[in-house]
């Protein structure tokens, strides 16, 4: 039992490793971002509505950060990708919400309502959107594990992380990170097939074929 415990250690050690050492090269700082030029979309990740509908602190960062990089023009069109199964649970509805306030056009303002974890989200921006050269939006503590799973499903994956301090921070993501990135190492290999999919949506077109 203390081998089999040893062993465990050591793959999510090891994966965690791999994770982080994948992506630190693409991790950019938000000057960085703003500078790479020929980038097809901004991806900001969902991260949770509260009941009344309204983002939750982290992904009203992801949002703010996402805002302010396409107003400096680091891209021309922004993905919203996150969790919309239900009809009275909406992330990328709120996000979009956000952006059109900050006088964001809708037409180049891209929902992923489908994007229901890290790993579709990637998967769908490649396949579903056709993006090729992405900023990819989140705090610091998952964007190590954003950007590894983009590049290892051919994506030009840049990560720039929108953590702004105010609301604190979290052990706990620290430590489902550490848990969730095995996952994410055998995904990156095996490469399944988000439950949904369907037809492209390719992000150089109109955003409102995303609407829903």
């Amino acid at each position: 039992m203390l081998v089999c415990f040893l062993l465990a250690v050591f793959a999510v050690a090891l994966c965690n490793i791999i994770v982080i050492a994948s992506a630190k090269q693409n991790v950019v700082s938000f000057e960085e971002a703003v500078e790479l030029g020929d980038i097809d979309c901004i991806i900001v990740l969902g991260a949770g509505v509260k009941p009344d509908g309204t983002m939750s602190n982290l992904l009203y960062e992801r949002t703010l950060c996402g805002a302010e990089l396409y107003l400096k023009n680091a891209s021309e069109r922004l993905l919203l990708s996150g969790d919309h199964s239900r009809a009275d649970y909406n992330e990328v509805g709120a996000m979009k919400e956000y952006m059109v306030s900050r006088g964001i056009d809708k037409s180049a303002v891209f929902t992923d309502h489908a994007g229901f974890d890290t790993y579709d989200t990637m998967y769908r921006a490649k396949e579903i959107f056709k993006a090729k050269r992405v900023i990819i939006v989140t705090q610091g503590f998952h964007l190590s594990r954003a950007v590894f799973i983009a590049k290892a499903l051919g994506l030009d994956a840049y990560g720039v992380d929108c953590d702004t301090g105010r609301f604190g921070r979290n052990p706990m993501n620290d430590l489902r990170e550490i848990a969730a990135r095995p996952k994410y190492v055998l995904e990156a290999i095996f490469k399944p097939e988000p439950e949904y999919l369907g037809e492209a949506i390719p992000i150089w077109e109109d955003a409102s074929a995303t609407d829903g």
